[in-house]
Order: C-alpha cells, then sequence, then structure tokens
C-alpha cells in the first residue's frame, strides 16, 4: 500500500502515543525539539547515545523521560532503546522523531492519524512528495539513489527511503527488529517492513535543511560517503545471508 492523505486531523485519544527522540551531542536543540513535541505528543522519551555534551540534562529539563547509552552505539540501538521503552509503558503508536530541529512537530497529527485509526500499520515521512527546492542538490542525488537501491534489495516503491519521520503501531514495533546499530537501520526498516508484510503509507514531510543541523549531522556521520559505505555494507549482507 503507498498513497497519500492530506490534511488529517489527530483522532483522541491519543495518550498511548510515544514519540522516541536518539540524540547525540544536541544539547542546543533537544530542549526545543522535546517541548515542541509536547505541544502535539505529551509522552516523549529521548535516547542520549553516550554524548560528550549537556544532551539528558537539556532533555530532562525539556520536559522528556531520558535515558542514556553508557557508549555510544548509533541511530539504530538508540531507536531500539527508545522503542523498548515506550512498548514497556504501554504505547500503542510510536514516532520516531529527530533532535536537531530539521523535522516539523505541527506535521506529527498528519503522520500518526493513519496508524491511530488502524488503517496502516506504519506511516513513512516522505521529503518527495512536497517541493524538494530546499533539499542540497548532492544530498538529493544520494535519496534518490537510495530509492532505486531499496526497489531493487526490498522491493518497496517509496518515493523517500532515508527519511527518520516514521509512526509504527505497537504490531509493527514489535515485529521490526532493528539489529544494526548506526544508520544501517533506515534499510534495515524496510527490509522488516517487507518481511513481515506491514501495511504502510507515506506522508509528505518537510525536513529544514539549516547549516547549524547539516553540521550536526555530519558530526553523527551522516554524509555521502556514508551512505555509500552503508549501501555496499547492506547488498554485502545480503549476498551472505
Amino acid at each position: 500500500m503507498n498513497e497519500t492523505l492530506s490534511n488529517p486531523a489527530l483522532p483522541a485519544p491519543y495518550t498511548s502515543v510515544w514519540v522516541v527522540i536518539p540524540a547525540y551531542n544536541e544539547q542546543r536543540s533537544v530542549r526545543e525539539a522535546v517541548q515542541h513535541v509536547q505541544r502535539y505528543i505529551p509522552n516523549v522519551v529521548v535516547v542520549d547515545d553516550c554524548s560528550k555534551d549537556r544532551t539528558s540534562d537539556e532533555a530532562l529539563e525539556g520536559g522528556a523521560h531520558v535515558l542514556r547509552h553508557p557508549i555510544n552505539r548509533g541511530q539504530g540501538a538508540a531507536l531500539r532503546t527508545g522503542m523498548d521503552y515506550a512498548l514497556a509503558k504501554g504505547a500503542d503508536v510510536i514516532v520516531h522523531f529527530d533532535a536537531d530541529g530539521q523535522m516539523q512537530p505541527e506535521q506529527i497529527p498528519h503522520m500518526v492519524k493513519p496508524v491511530a485509526v488502524g488503517d496502516v500499520d506504519i506511516a513513512l515521512g516522505s521529503r518527495f512528495l512536497v517541493d524538494v527546492s530546499n533539499i542540497p542538490p548532492l544530498r538529493r542525488i544520494i535519496l534518490k539513489g537510495g530509492i532505486v537501491f531499496t526497489r531493487i534489495i526490498s522491493g518497496l516503491n517509496l518515493t523517500d527511503t532515508h527519511n527518520g519521520f516514521r509512526v509504527m503501531n505497537r504490531y509493527a514495533a514489535q515485529k521490526i527488529c532493528i539489529v544494526q546499530d548506526r544508520y544501517s537501520h533506515a534499510s534495515e526498516i524496510l527490509d522488516e517492513i517487507a518481511k513481515h508484510k506491514l501495511r504502510y503509507i507515506e506522508i509528505p514531510v518537510t525536513v529544514t535543511y539549516s547549516d547549524e543541523a547539516m553540521a550536526a549531522a555530519r558530526e553523527r556521520g551522516q554524509n555521502s560517503f556514508n551512505a555509500i559505505k552503508i549501501a555496499f555494507r547492506v547488498i554485502w549482507g545480503k549476498l551472505l545471508s
């Protein structure tokens, strides 16, 4: 299932929705991210992936539940830790959201609705269903390559394959097994969707590419060279499986 929705309203009540925010050295933006998210969803857990700054303190002061990895394990591991925590707290719906200010909290209700009402198991944000003029050219090329790569590897027909803005129901969260600690988890999640035949939908979302956010992404290892390495790692894993 691959379709789009326009202007959905968030159904109430939605207290069983939890937002998981992985964070590494995000002291400048994580408090604001938490507070903005809580305008829509009160339950927020930030997983501090062994930051070297005050990320945990800022997230806690912002009102989030905070978990901290004793060693840096990567975004995939942070998401898994946060999902396990949310499931243990009784979450029926789990949102993946970033701490760096690139995602728009006001779009959470649009993402949550089709999952919360039971139409799909997982909603995937897509940058390519809206105006893409703000996406840096090199990043656009890499992302387009990822779309072709995913269609070949997983068979999913998607317009955006490495967008971290996701919403899933409890069933999907329990089925999706993230074993890739770092950024390979994005491809792994799509493989799990195909493997378990989860019902999915793409929702148009906007990503803001500020200089500060791009610099933070490079610090976390999100760059074009890393994307190519991840692709080869996934292909190698497929060949060995």
